[in-house]
């Protein structure tokens, strides 16, 4: 636990004036509230976390075929003895397994093998598999249920890069996880069977697969299925290639409505009471120094809501994650920059709110 602190500290420290990428996002590698489970947040209110669920997915599709082909190495044999349609596509097309399987380096560079899964490495895969390799009970199940309730994390971090599993990774076990992805993600049709809820991404066209040959239950038996299944462990690289840049110019906002609406009546009630102080004349006229009061609130909410930032949560040293749910900010660089804007936003709420009353106090009374 102790070097697990260290080195988070020792990623901070490497980011002391920059902002994390989304490779060290995605990797755990960041701390509240740039880390993995505010984007997730960020993404179910959006209603587009399952692009970053096909991504963890994929993500363990291919730690999957590794794991075969690791365990075909280990075995003595070679890839192209062991599955020669593969190793004849990966010759031709590419593959993003090239330096596993054993390509030489021109072969493997037919296809980009600086995926986002390989710029990942030992630790960060082992981040993202800290807390998603129990939900995996076999490769063959297609899972129709839906992510769980916001607050829980377990579904936005699996993809485990050690395999749990009590035998050697089969062919149909790549199949498998190919068939769940492709029906879960991919597939219109896929989504209406026992499911209640869609879980199709956007693609462009050119990235859309439209149907899935094979079957988990049974071996590819003609040249159409072999060559289909050579395309296996590949197959989703670029529909997770997209996803990830799609991903990656997202921003994390934390705006609440509540904010505005709050603002919008304290603001009302302060008005109320500042143009009755007036027209009823009240004395002494330094009672009106009092409308500070509401315009404090009104403004500090209206001001956070269109900055969507709260000064007095920075101030404090939390994010907000959702309504009423804070997170420490832990991320050094963050914490500069969200300081820099708190102070500039508690300067612009403290001038209004001067300016309001002030102006209220030099109106002359006139009692109607």
């Amino acid at each position: 636990m102790d070097d697990e602190q260290r080195q988070q500290d020792d990623w901070a420290n490497s980011r002391k004036n920059r902002l994390p990428s989304f490779t060290e996002v995605l990797s755990r590698r960041t701390r509240p509230p740039v880390d993995l489970f505010m984007f997730y947040l960020f993404l179910q209110r959006e209603g587009a976390e399952d692009i970053l669920d096909f991504w963890l997915d994929v993500q363990q599709h291919e730690n999957l075929c590794r794991a075969y082909f690791k365990d075909v190495r280990k075995s003595g044999r070679t890839i192209k003895e062991d599955w020669p349609q593969y190793w004849d596509y990966a010759r031709r097309r590419g593959s993003i397994y090239g330096t596993v399987v054993g390509l030489n380096p021109e072969s493997a560079a037919k296809r980009s093998t600086a995926s986002t899964g390989e710029l990942l490495n030992d630790q960060d895969k082992r981040n993202l598999a800290a807390t998603g390799s129990d939900e995996k009970g076999g490769y063959g199940r297609r899972s129709t249920s839906r992510t769980p309730t916001l607050f829980n994390m377990r579904r936005a971090s699996r993809a485990p890069t050690v395999i749990p599993r009590s035998s050697a990774i089969t062919r149909l076990d790549l199949i498998a996880s190919a068939e769940r992805i492709f029906y879960r993600y991919l597939s219109p049709a896929g989504n209406t069977v026992n499911s209640q809820e869609n879980h199709e991404i956007y693609l462009p066209p050119s990235l859309r697969i439209h149907n899935f040959p094979l079957s988990s239950s049974q071996e590819p038996k003609t040249q159409s299925e072999l060559a289909m299944m050579a395309q296996i462990p590949d197959i989703f690289h670029a529909q997770k290639e997209y996803c990830f840049r799609a991903m990656e110019q997202d921003a994390f906002p934390l705006s609440a409505l509540v904010r505005l609406i709050a603002g919008l009546i304290l603001l009302w009630i302060g008005l109320a009471v500042a143009f009755s102080l007036v027209f009823l004349d009240v004395k002494p006229k330094s009672k009106r120094f009092f409308l500070f009061i509401p315009f404090t609130f009104a403004i500090l909410f209206l001001v956070s809501h269109q900055y969507e930032l709260d000064p007095m949560l920075v101030f404090l040293g939390q994010s907000e994650t959702t309504p009423f749910r804070t997170l420490r900010i832990r991320e050094p660089y963050v914490k500069k920059l969200l300081l820099g804007r708190a102070i500039w936003v508690t300067i612009l709420v403290g001038a209004f709110v001067t300016a309001l009353t002030l102006i209220f106090w030099a109106v002359p009374g006139h009692r109607l």
